[in-house]
């Protein structure tokens, strides 16, 4: 499983990144422009959303709940200053998914009992993509949490996130998560269509063997 972030640092346009994870095979992206006002996020999701139906691509926002309500997309990715998952669930349906921020166990646990539909483990390595970055994991913090929410019988699916590149996949799919979350490796990289798919092959094997 494999989520793609925009990212407004790239020298490659929000709207060019989406449309090159998608001919690479991706059909999860999030929408992350943090200093963006509505109306230049609204425009993105306009010039994109034909594309995302044709393809089936899941479209999600980055905090911005009502916007994503007004735009009609998948859902929302929530960090732990955001608004409360629990509000977000009333703003905007059953059907909706919605995502949270964990850097530790105790973070699983503030959200696990609410209506949400996975949780964003991170971040893995030091990234220029957020400000105010928590404490990094690595591998072996990742693996911890994913132990801990084993042992508690939680099994809300699990996203690595932050500074992930194609060399991490093998090591980060064996601690306990279900998927990874891209956004540098894939907007910077010379070819994003290339690059997206590249990651997809790594993570087919582990897509065959149930972890979706």
């Amino acid at each position: 499983m494999l989520q793609y972030i925009t990212n407004t640092s790239a020298p490659v346009s929000v709207t060019d990144q989406v449309k090159g994870v998608i001919a690479g095979g991706c059909r999860w992206i999030q929408i992350r422009m943090k200093n963006a006002s509505d109306e230049e996020i609204s425009r993105v999701v306009e010039e994109i959303m034909p594309l995302c139906l044709e393809t089936e691509s899941f479209l999600i926002l980055d905090d911005r709940v009502e916007l994503a309500k007004k735009l009609n997309v998948g859902g929302v990715h929530l960090g732990k200053m955001d608004m409360l998952p629990s509000k977000a669930r009333v703003e905007l349906g059953p059907a909706a998914v919605i995502g949270c921020t964990a850097n530790t166990i105790d973070d699983v646990l503030a959200v696990h009992t609410l209506d949400i539909d996975y949780i964003g483990i991170g971040p893995y390595r030091f990234t220029e993509t957020k400000s105010n970055l928590a404490p990094v994991l690595g591998i072996e913090g990742i693996r911890q949490i994913c132990d801990d929410m084993r042992k508690r019988g939680i099994n809300i699916p699990r996203v690595a996130i932050g500074g992930i590149l194609k060399e991490d996949v093998d090591a980060l799919m064996g601690t306990g998560i279900n998927g990874i979350a891209v956004s540098g490796a894939i907007a910077f990289a010379d070819d994003i269509k290339k690059e997206t798919e590249e990651f997809l092959k790594l993570l087919a094997p582990y897509e065959h063997n149930g972890n979706k």
